[in-house]
């Protein structure tokens, strides 16, 4: 008797973010796949998958946004749902990690939770994962699984490309960005520049930027970062980049967290524009900010699952600067 085995893909989205996973289910020409859940009174979390999924290769599509812990844990329930039901491999897709702000011990007695994510969910089930832009790279180093480790670099870069003119600098809002930093400066052929700020260790979201090092006056300063929480770090960096002779302030991050007060923040300082990707939903009340822009990852992020699922290279979608 001769088997010919038929490789099957199957895209899942959790609660957090499905109008992103819909747009890569679309891109990707299939359905998202069926799930059924609910919440006990007691607030814990029950996942059903609506048909079979084995010997399948599983995409689980699910950001890390608030409320965070049930996004975290719902993604687990249903890669143990996955696990259970025998498909053939698992894939967790976190367009944004949670915990990845705390990948070292800076004071004693202080977790290093970004690994605890990963070993979270291997252990669930997981084969592999897949994360955007991570606060630092050194995470994918936490699991002993393959790790991709993608980046919006490229859909920020091509929206610059179009939408800035005159002389530029790329500014680092604190020295662990300068080589982000120095990337899109590279790619934009422009001048580079960092801050020197003070945060403190004992008191969470509290930034003091001191000096900009670096030629800024005269030029439109682009500050890039991972992620926006509460503003603190970007506002504070756009009022120092003003006062020394910046020309505009435009903000480049790939993850809107937007806690509160960042809307606030960001509507009372010198920012031209705020462009984040859509790796999260944008907050009810960060719609109405007027320099709001919000770029999709869909391709990217469909690109990758195609490639996994095909056992093709992922880092050639990002010409290497997936690290």
């Amino acid at each position: 008797m001769e088997i010919t085995s038929r490789k099957r893909l199957i895209v899942f989205s959790g609660s957090a973010n499905p109008g992103l996973a819909r747009e890569v289910a679309n891109i990707l020409g299939t359905d998202l796949g069926g799930v059924e859940r609910s919440v006990f009174a007691n607030g814990e979390i029950y996942v059903r998958f609506t048909d079979s999924v084995r010997g399948s290769d599983c995409f689980i599509i699910q950001s890390h946004t608030e409320p965070i812990n049930f996004h975290i844990m719902e993604q687990l329930v249903m890669i143990d749902a996955l696990k259970r039901a025998s498909a053939k491999r698992i894939t967790a897709v976190v367009p944004f990690y949670g915990y990845a702000r705390q990948d070292k011990k800076g004071r004693p007695r202080e977790p290093i939770t970004a690994k605890l994510m990963g070993d979270l969910l291997i252990a669930a089930g997981a084969d592999r994962i897949a994360a955007v832009d991570l606060h630092t790279g050194q995470i994918q180093g936490f699991v002993d699984a393959p790790f991709d480790h993608l980046t919006a670099h490229p859909v920020f870069v091509d929206y610059l490309r179009r939408n800035t003119e005159g002389p530029l600098a790329v500014v680092s809002p604190d020295a662990g960005r300068v080589k982000l930093a120095s990337k899109y400066a590279r790619d934009l052929e422009s001048a580079v520049a960092f801050v020197h700020k003070h945060r403190r260790s004992d008191v969470r979201n509290e930034v003091a930027a001191h000096e900009v090092i670096g030629d800024v006056s005269g030029r439109h300063a682009i500050i890039v970062d991972d992620m926006i929480d509460t503003a603190g770090t970007v506002c504070a960096a756009a009022e120092l980049l003003k006062a020394r002779g910046a020309l505009s302030v435009r903000v480049v991050a790939t993850h809107g967290v937007l806690s509160d007060p960042a809307v606030d923040r960001i509507k009372n300082a010198p920012i031209s524009e705020v462009v984040i990707s859509n790796t999260l939903p944008v907050p009810d009340d960060a719609l109405n900010l007027h320099n709001l822009t919000v770029l999709s990852i869909g391709s990217l992020l469909a690109g990758t699952i195609n490639a996994i699922f095909t056992d093709a290279s992922v880092s050639e979608i990002f010409k290497g600067e997936n690290m």
